[in-house]
């Protein structure tokens, strides 16, 4: 659940001036958009929604159950995994940089996917144990 609310938050704070630099370049898609979340991480709207969905998705997918939670962690995880592997491969003046993302999202992404996935491995194990 403390995923998918840091996820909610980051979503949120891409949306407010001030604490989103350049936010008057702030573009719903592409490598175009020049705003910056805490003058770092480039954002676009559509970056922002995604972040805010897959938050929600966490939400409601850790309150199910355990096994749900860890379903969130180990998916989603993977998919942030991905996109930091793709925005490396893309590039950040590339058109196909459809998310408008820079090298500090590219390896945050990878981190935190990796960290996700991690955390769903223990929940695994853990899960694993108290069904013995």
């Amino acid at each position: 659940m403390g995923v998918g609310i840091v996820l909610i938050v980051v979503g949120i704070l891409g949306f407010i001036p001030g604490i989103t630099t350049q936010y008057s370049s702030l573009a719903f898609i592409g490598p175009g958009s020049t705003a910056l979340l805490l003058g770092l991480f480039q954002l676009s709207m559509l970056l922002n929604i995604l972040q805010l969905a897959i938050g929600a998705i966490g939400l409601v997918m850790s309150r199910s159950n355990p096994m749900g939670a860890r379903n969130f962690l180990m998916g989603f995880g993977l998919l942030y995994i991905v996109l930091g592997v793709y925005g490396l491969i893309v590039g950040t003046g590339s058109a196909a940089n459809f998310l408008s993302l820079n090298a500090p999202d590219n390896w945050t992404f990878m981190v935190l996917g990796l960290g996700m996935v991690g955390a769903g491995w223990l929940m695994s194990r853990h899960l694993a144990d108290d069904a013995k």
